[in-house]
């Protein structure tokens, strides 16, 4: 079966983006490889999930190193697709002050993306500050745009009712549709800590994508940020350490809170991804971030970093 003929094909029968989403999750009703990743598919339970980090390197050249890792983009990217490369881009910060993902990740994987056949690559994402003035001062707008990709600022009714059949806290929400309907997404954030989640990576990089009043996240944001996953998949999850944000994020702005670890690391797992950057953070533990362990109990990913096939790559 073709995996991309067929979701479109739902999503033309579909009458709305939520019915596509139960569909998906109730009932994987055509291909689960579209929103599932291998792990969590029942012929490839036995096999790790690996964990490609790349250390000590300049943010490009990691990227392709741990991608490369993994399969290679084209393992995950097909001719003719749309992709959407989802940063952390909500903060009216320079890439110095960790709060944003570094533009040059950014730029990178949109180039891979589009050398592995892509026929759009588009990038965005629902600001906390004031969005024009955020892509440009994080500078992801301007390096997204040379390396290729159609920068989009979100908008209100972007928003469609998505079902949650798997949701404990939350049984439906607003995504973005273009997230919903790409053939591909790439979730790519940075790891910075958070006043209330206590980090921000992966899991919670997916804020961007969620419309409503976010607020309402934030009471029993543990449970909720897992529960938005068992509907939100993304085919890879790169992440960006190379500087991160150590303390007062998720917005930060002294610099004297940022630390250089250079370190990039991908993906399939984005439970896996959190629960390794939980080791970059000295002021909490893994166990301090519940949504982790929510998400490592619904069956979302794996948490145990011994029971990863971790590649590091210097």
């Amino acid at each position: 079966m073709n995996d991309k003929l067929s979701r479109r094909d739902f999503l033309k029968k579909s009458t709305t983006a939520g019915i596509a989403a139960a569909g998906v999750v109730s009932g994987l009703s055509f291909s689960d490889k579209i929103f599932f990743p291998n792990w969590l598919r029942a012929e490839d339970k036995k096999v790790k999930p690996i964990l490609a980090v790349a250390k000590d390197g300049e943010p490009a050249k990691m990227v392709r190193s741990v991608v490369d890792k993994l399969g290679g983009m084209k393992k995950f990217v097909s001719k003719g697709d749309i992709v959407v490369v989802k940063p952390n881009m909500a903060w009216d910060r320079s890439p110095e002050q960790a709060a944003n993902t570094n533009p040059d990740v950014v730029a990178e994987v949109i180039k891979m993306c589009l050398e592995a056949g892509a026929k759009e690559v588009k990038v965005f994402d629902k600001t906390c500050d004031a969005q024009e003035r955020t892509y440009n001062t994080s500078k992801i707008k301007d390096a997204a745009e040379k390396a290729g990709a159609k920068v989009k600022f979100t908008n209100p009714q972007g928003f469609v009712e998505t079902k949650i059949p798997l949701g404990v806290k939350i049984k439906k929400w607003d995504f973005y549709r273009e997230i919903i309907e790409a053939d591909c997404v790439i979730n790519v954030p940075i790891a910075k800590t958070h006043g209330i989640a206590k980090m921000t990576c992966v899991i919670k990089n997916w804020m961007g994508v969620m419309g409503g009043n976010r607020g309402d996240i934030h009471q029993d944001i543990h449970q909720k940020l897992a529960d938005a996953l068992t509907v939100l998949k993304a085919k890879l999850n790169i992440v960006d350490a190379y500087r991160i944000l150590t303390a007062n994020g998720p917005q930060g702005g002294n610099l004297s809170d940022v630390a250089l670890k250079k370190v990039i690391y991908a993906s399939t797992d984005p439970v896996a991804c959190d629960a390794y950057a939980a080791g970059f953070f000295n002021s909490f533990k893994l166990a301090d971030v519940a949504y982790i362990a929510n998400a490592n109990e619904m069956g979302l990913g794996e948490m145990d970093l011994t029971k990863l096939d971790v590649k590091e790559i210097k």
